[in-house]
């Protein structure tokens, strides 16, 4: 299945600072617990920004998140 890449512009805007950091750390291949550590946070936390991430975003994957943030410059 071939998904067409769609980022509309408030996408970057509808994610908080701490999600786009998250996402940021996720696309630069950093996995959930050294994005953690990075971050001084849980990797709970880490994990409930992602799950908020998909939804804002509208995917079901790391790799679908972070098509997008390259695509979005983050």
């Amino acid at each position: 299945m071939t998904h067409t890449l769609t980022t509309p512009p408030t996408a970057a805007t509808a994610l908080a600072p701490r999600e786009q950091e998250a996402l940021r750390h996720i696309a630069a291949g950093r996995t959930y617990l050294q994005t953690a550590r990075h971050m001084g946070l849980s990797k709970h936390t880490v994990d409930a920004y992602l799950r908020r991430i998909r939804a804002k975003l509208n995917v079901n994957s790391t790799a679908e998140m972070t098509r997008i943030a390259i695509a979005l410059g983050l």
